[in-house]
């Protein structure tokens, strides 16, 4: 499978239970603050949604609003001023649709690689030519290089963090990047569906668009609130030009009245969002520590978010797979993502116990 997450195949169709750890959802699962308001939903669904999902873009509004100071630090201001406004958001049927729209209106795109494969295939689909910039060996992204293809380029597409190694973009040595994208009418579309997993330290650049009309921000509900299947996602810009163009590609009611009530009631959820974020804080590092003393990793990366990629020895990761898989556990093979080989896995951080599983697998297998 291309993406992972395929419990089907080989689990439900065949009447087994498989512990993914090649999707990165909250193990928290769905919020009750959903599902305890499910009702409001069903009495919905006789009625078309408002095509102009005006209370939605409010909600989504007032989420982005808190979230600038909330993940800034621990030291959180509810006071600070608002500069986000319901024309600066467009709403997609997940991000997917918000990336392949948006990609959509370029022809001639720059990709930061290895990275989120539907960024090329989308690219590919709507025959733009593709420039690649190429992470460096630690998985860090090579800045004067992101600058020197973005000048070849009408758009560049970058994660923050990125899939597969969950490093996120350093401000400081990304401003030349956003000096230069402003000044010369490109636009800069910076993927943060997992930005809400890096924390209290400021690494998004919502704040940014105040001063930078070239940055177009991606964020979604499905992994942070658990929520892939409700599909919700959602661009933020001060670039209303490419906001109207996105639009005039897209259906109408391409949100349906789950979605519209589950973003109503998670992204208010402050409870959800700290008890997410104290077990982000803990997993990710127990994660990492003991993934570094199995015998296996030849390398395991740093990362920001709820995932993490390792580089393996012995085996390639379709062997590992297959032997995870038998074991009833299911991880993301990573040979198809751009100048990775078979030698790359990614693992999702999940609850202890089940951190402990594929742990304790890995190990047996040194």
């Amino acid at each position: 499978m291309e993406h992972g997450g395929d419990i089907y195949t080989e689990g439900i169709l065949k009447g087994r239970e498989i512990l993914d750890f090649s999707s990165n959802i909250n193990p928290l699962g769905v919020p009750e603050s959903f599902t305890n308001n499910l009702n409001e939903a069903v009495k919905a669904v006789e009625k078309y949604p408002d095509v102009e999902y005006r209370c939605l873009k409010k909600c989504i509004k007032e989420y982005l609003d808190f979230s600038v100071e909330y993940f800034k630090s621990e030291a959180y201001n509810e006071k600070s001023e608002s500069f986000i406004s319901e024309k600066d958001i467009i709403l997609g049927n997940g991000a997917a649709e918000i990336i392949d729209l948006s990609i959509s209106c370029f022809k001639k795109v720059c990709i930061v690689v290895p990275s989120f494969i539907e960024y090329e295939k989308n690219a590919l689909k709507w025959r733009c030519d593709i420039i690649y910039s190429t992470i460096k060996k630690d998985m860090t992204y090579d800045y004067e290089d992101i600058l020197l293809q973005v000048k070849k380029s009408e758009a560049l597409i970058i994660g923050n963090p990125n899939n597969p190694n969950g490093g996120i973009i350093n401000k400081d040595k990304f401003k030349k990047v956003l000096d230069f994208c402003e000044e010369n009418n490109k636009t800069v579309i910076i993927d943060e569906a997992f930005i809400e997993f890096t924390g209290k330290n400021n690494f998004s650049f919502l704040e940014k668009i105040k001063n930078y009309k070239c940055i177009f921000l991606i964020r979604a509900l499905t992994k942070f609130f658990a929520l892939p299947g409700i599909r919700i996602g959602y661009g933020v810009s001060k670039n209303d030009e490419l906001i109207q163009k996105i639009k005039s590609k897209q259906n109408p009611w391409n949100i349906n009245c789950f979605a519209e009530i589950a973003a109503r009631y998670v992204l208010k959820d402050r409870d959800y969002i700290e008890d997410s974020l104290k077990w982000i804080n803990e997993e990710r590092k127990y994660m990492i520590l003991n993934l570094k003393k199995i015998a296996l990793m030849e390398e395991v990366y740093n990362t920001y978010s709820n995932f993490v990629l390792c580089k393996i020895k012995d085996l390639n990761c379709d062997e590992l797979y297959k032997i995870c898989l038998d074991k009833g556990i299911a991880i993301r093979k990573c040979d198809n993502f751009k100048n990775l080989n078979d030698k790359y896995i990614r693992l999702a951080i999940k609850n202890r116990e089940s951190n402990n599983k594929i742990i304790k697998l890995l190990n047996s297998l040194s």
